[in-house]
């Protein structure tokens, strides 16, 4: 395959979107245990909640710190790699961009700011409200992103003004309570906490493999376990609703994920695994579980779920419609300096949700009127995305998925039934799992964001129209620059998180019978008063 400009800006988003969200789940996930750690620790007074609520904020401040360093480039990529894409919806885009903006770098940054420096200038109460702050707008900074990754997704509360040639906002109310933007804004959260979990639950089965830190370590689980075995419910559920969704609005990225090319009768059944065959439109060895996927995907026994080469054809259908349509634009267009008619655009609007697939035959066109039938059908086969990464990054997410339910169950069990008593093969185990909700939510961009090809906007605009005017080697050239910078911030976070995780907290906080019956006293008196 010849490696154009598409390719390599592709290419270098995916890199680099990819490494941000290194940082990005265990920011999410981290704020709100910290905050819980910190809320123990005004209710109860006891020093070890504040010590773990230190520790933990410190490894949070060097992962957030980073995640805002690798966080900034990307959107400056959509002016440069991305510009067409940047003026054909930009109207709709940029709003909830720069709210994004302005949630990280003002609110979210100063309260930040705020909890680091004000351990010693605020009361403990003010500063566990600054904590929750922390927590809320850091989640509330990634909401407004997926909602524009939603929209994406599934564009609604815009329309097309072919005079102006742009996507124009018609309905901010309907962008925000987009149900594939509410539906992946909680599934993303819900993965960072478990990543987040995951994270603190792995770094205290080591101090205890250690011998280390042990109570810090304890409480630690205890927290981690539940707050994880939480959100990877969760993210279970929110996943069954992204199915769903998809099976209302994204028919042909559902079909890839199951690798279904024939509608098979409702209900659907599930594909454990098997071997894709895009050539043959067929999956070689195959395991079915009966009924699962239409329960997925149709929340019914009744309604089949279509299969790729059906939606193909539909495509095909859609792209005549669309030239149509083009063909009215470029009148209108034609028009302009004479005063467009108003039937004319009138006419458009009755086939203009059609014209994006119109639009997937400038790859091999200037003009789609002048398309024959042959590229017709090969436009309306790049509307298959590619089956084969997204069949077994589906598989594997949610093997891993159901694998950490297990994990955070049995610790959450064993910290509330066994007194904290962890076996050695378990603490073992969790330091190993340590990556796996990182493997996860990767895969999870890539089954949402490959799943979308050949769509930047679905349905709306090719993503090979997207893409700016620019050489192969200036875009080669940044990419090389984007990866030497952002491999250089990865040795970075890991030599700093493992520094502060092997250096641990200063000193261990031991709370003695004595200590303890003084708390049990100066409890009491405040009742009393």
């Amino acid at each position: 395959m010849e490696i154009g400009v598409l390719e390599l800006s592709r290419l270098q988003f995916a890199s680099t979107a990819l490494f941000h969200f290194l940082f990005v789940p265990l920011t999410l996930g981290l704020s709100i245990i910290i905050a819980i750690m910190e809320t123990v620790y005004v209710m109860t007074g006891r020093p070890i909640w504040r010590q773990m609520t230190k520790f933990w904020g410190t490894l949070f401040g060097i992962n957030f710190a980073l995640g805002v360093a690798t966080g900034i480039t990307m959107e400056f990529q959509f002016g440069m790699n991305w510009a067409y894409y940047s003026h054909y919806v930009g109207d709709i885009f940029g709003a909830p961009l720069a709210l994004e903006g302005l949630m990280a770098f003002f609110m979210e940054a100063t309260f930040v700011g705020l909890w680091f420096f004000g351990w010693d200038r605020l009361s403990a109460r003010a500063h566990m409200i600054v904590a929750w702050l922390v927590a809320i707008g850091t989640n509330f900074s990634a909401l407004w992103i997926l909602i524009a990754n939603g929209w994406m997704q599934y564009p609604v509360g815009a329309e097309f003004n072919p005079v102006t040639m742009r996507m124009e906002l018609v309905s901010f109310a309907e962008v925000i309570f987009n149900p594939v933007a509410q539906a992946k804004f909680v599934h993303t959260v819900s993965a960072g906490y478990v990543t987040a979990a995951m994270f603190v639950l792995g770094v205290s089965a080591w101090y205890l493999l250690k011998g280390r830190h042990v109570e810090l370590a304890r409480r630690s689980i205890a927290v981690a376990s539940a707050f994880g075995l939480a959100g990877a419910l969760s993210v279970v559920v929110l996943g069954d609703e992204s199915g769903y969704d998809a099976g209302l609005n994204q028919k042909m990225k559902l079909a890839a994920i199951e690798a279904m090319w024939e509608t098979e009768p409702a209900p659907a059944s599930f594909t454990v695994v098997g071997l894709p065959d895009r050539e043959a439109r067929q999956t070689h060895y195959a395991i079915h579980l009966p009924w699962v996927m239409g329960l997925i995907g149709t929340r019914s026994l009744t309604e089949e779920i279509r299969g790729v080469n059906d939606l193909e054809a539909e495509a095909a259908e859609r792209i005549r419609s669309g030239i149509g349509a083009y063909d009215l634009l470029m009148r209108i267009q034609d028009s302009r300096a004479t005063g467009v008619d108003p039937a004319l655009v009138e006419e458009f609007h009755e086939v203009g949700d059609d014209l994006g697939y119109a639009l997937l035959l400038k790859r091999y066109l200037d003009d789609p009127r002048q398309a024959s039938e042959a590229q017709i059908m090969q436009a309306a086969s790049d509307t298959i995305p590619p089956v084969w990464p997204v069949f077994w990054s589906f598989r594997i997410m949610v093997g891993i998925g159901l694998t950490l339910i297990v994990a955070t169950g049995y610790f959450f069990w064993r910290a509330s039934f066994r007194q904290m008593q962890f076996p050695r093969w378990s603490l073992r185990l969790a330091v190993a799992l340590m990556p796996a909700p990182w493997i996860a939510a990767e895969l999870g961009w890539i089954v949402a964001e490959v799943g979308r090809q050949p769509w930047t906007v679905d349905g709306v605009l090719p993503t090979a129209l997207s893409v700016s005017h620019l050489g192969v080697g200036e875009v080669a050239l940044t990419l090389l620059g984007f990866c030497l910078f952002y491999t250089a911030l990865l040795v970075v976070e890991v030599m700093l998180m493992l520094k502060y995780i092997r250096k641990g907290p200063q000193d261990d906080v031991e709370e003695t019978e004595e200590w303890m019956a003084d708390h049990r006293a100066r409890l009491s008196a405040e009742v009393v008063r």
